[in-house]
């Protein structure tokens, strides 16, 4: 199991990608996909990347900026999203600060989703997600 790694700079479009693979197969329009951020400040990186490599589907997709990871986590829903936090938590053996989205409840378009998130991410752990800024400013 691993995730696949995408550039932060393609990370608009690779929620934009799910969004429309979901669209095309998700009639019902369910919660398609979740977006999931964690804080891994701090940690290491091999062994943050020992995480990855352990916890993530071959499915999944990662992309970072520095300390701050966002997940796209496809077919899986908040509970499920929420099982893989939980995960992360336990590998580490300390609690994360994260915050989950899913698609199309917490926002019909990526800019909606990723403002979503970090307007969240600002209340809940005073934490600006500046790395979003160059996405979301530009809507």
């Amino acid at each position: 199991m691993a995730g696949v790694h995408f550039s932060f700079d393609n990370f608009e479009q690779l929620v934009d990608l799910n969004i429309g693979i979901s669209e095309r197969l998700d009639e019902n329009r369910a919660e398609s996909f979740t977006l999931l951020y964690c804080d891994f400040s701090g940690i290491e990186q091999s062994i943050v990347d020992a995480s990855l490599l352990e916890i993530l589907r071959s499915s999944d997709a990662i992309a970072n900026s520095e300390g701050d990871y966002f997940f796209v986590l496809p077919y899986t829903d908040k509970y499920g999203a929420e099982i893989v936090k939980k995960m992360f938590d336990e590998f580490f053996a300390k609690h994360l600060d994260s915050f989950l989205l899913s698609y199309p409840v917490d926002g019909e378009t990526s800019i909606e989703l990723l403002e979503n998130m970090q307007d969240s991410v600002s209340t809940f752990f005073k934490k600006e997600l500046h790395c979003l800024d160059t996405i979301t400013r530009d809507y």
